[in-house]
């Protein structure tokens, strides 16, 4: 049987060594603060825990709409001009229109500015250009720049001024003043640039004569140094045919023939064209017709010896010229020779001569006098 033997050599085994006193207590105060700490952690958790189970979960976050989303800056594009108008307090102004148009090309762009003012045009063709910027109730500015390529262009902020209110005045100068303008015109109008022919309208509605107007144009026609010469020629004719042979020759003849035919005139002028048209409201001018057909512009001139336009615009019997004919006629027997008196026939006589003398001088009026009257204005012909 086999024995097992001892080695003399060998040491008895040690015994599992025992921590000291010391070391004990340092190691259990280690474990009891570990234990302290794993305590005090599951008592945090455990309520908190405890409290967000017992408490309801909130409710899901609902998407912001569009509009409660902050403004995001709109992305300025290349090649595009942008820029801000405002009123003269500074305040932007909305809905102007700002009007795009190139250098020698005829298309544009448009856009209306926000409620911050702004405006933009995109897509804007590169080179010079200019905008012209209106708004209601406001002036119109005009810009002016060159765009480069794939520049963003900002305008400086534009100011409109308030527009400037303007009225039209409608000015009507009275019937009185317009009259005395056109008399101031027929008073330019000689034949060959001498004789005068003041007595002719080439206006179809010129203004009516006042009473002062129809004396004034009478007695301007009167002293004229060109009727003097006309009347002194006319009694130079008679004394050299020995007309009225009752004045005599010589220089005391031919006084008395001019003194008599200056009388016809001025007595005729003044009652014809001046007394009676006052008393009778009626025009002494004869009025230019100037178109229409020859035969009918002939009727028109003899017609208007005896019929003539009324203050109030209105055709009427030329009772004036007709009634001064006579007056002048039957004046004119307390001046010529005894021989020559036939009373009331040379009244009528006289008056007769007179109302062909003014049919004949209307003819002249109506197709050669005009002609040869330098400083005649336009005519334009009377709507029929």
């Amino acid at each position: 049987m086999n024995s097992t033997k001892k080695d003399p050599h060998k040491k008895p085994a040690r015994s599992a060594r025992i921590p000291c006193r010391g070391q004990a207590r340092a190691a259990g105060s280690l474990a009891c603060l570990g234990l302290s700490l794993t305590l005090a952690v599951l008592l945090y958790c455990v309520p908190a825990r405890a409290q967000s189970q017992q408490q309801p979960p909130p409710p899901p976050a609902t998407p912001a709409s569009p509009a409660q989303l902050p403004a995001q800056p709109s992305a300025q594009l290349p090649n595009s001009i942008t820029g801000t108008i405002v009123d003269p307090s500074g305040a932007a102004v909305t809905g102007a229109r700002v009007k795009l148009t190139h250098e020698n090309q005829s298309t544009t762009q448009e856009a209306l500015s926000g409620d911050d003012g702004q405006f933009s045009l995109t897509d804007v063709s590169p080179g010079p250009f200019q905008l012209t910027i209106t708004a209601p109730g406001l002036g119109t500015e005009v810009v002016s720049g060159i765009l480069h390529r794939e520049e963003i262009y900002t305008v400086p902020q534009t100011t409109l001024a308030l527009a400037t209110a303007t009225s039209q005045v409608l000015v009507t100068l009275p019937q009185e003043e317009i009259a005395e303008v056109q008399i101031q015109e027929e008073e330019k109008q000689r034949v060959l640039g001498v004789v005068p022919n003041f007595y002719v309208t080439y206006i179809p509605h010129a203004a009516p004569l006042t009473s002062k107007q129809k004396f004034k144009l009478a007695w301007r026609s009167t002293i004229d140094p060109a009727t003097v010469i006309v009347v002194g020629g006319i009694a130079g004719i008679q004394q050299a045919q020995d007309d009225f042979s009752g004045y005599g020759q010589g220089a005391q003849g031919y006084a008395k023939r001019f003194g008599a035919n200056y009388a016809d005139l001025v007595t005729g002028t003044f009652i014809g064209s001046a007394i009676l048209p006052s008393l009778l409201k009626q025009d002494p001018r004869y009025f230019y017709k100037g178109s229409g057909s020859t035969r009918s512009r002939i009727l028109y001139a003899l017609a208007n010896a005896v019929v003539c336009k009324g203050d109030n615009s209105h055709w009427q019997a030329n009772y004036s010229n007709i009634l001064g004919s006579i007056a002048s006629g039957g004046i004119s027997n307390l001046y010529y020779p005894a021989s020559n008196r036939d009373g009331a026939e040379l009244t009528f006589e006289n008056a007769a001569i007179g109302i062909g003398a003014t049919a004949a001088a209307n003819l002249l009026q109506e197709f050669v006098i005009r002609k040869l009257t330098p400083n005649v204005p336009t005519h334009t012909p009377a709507t029929p």
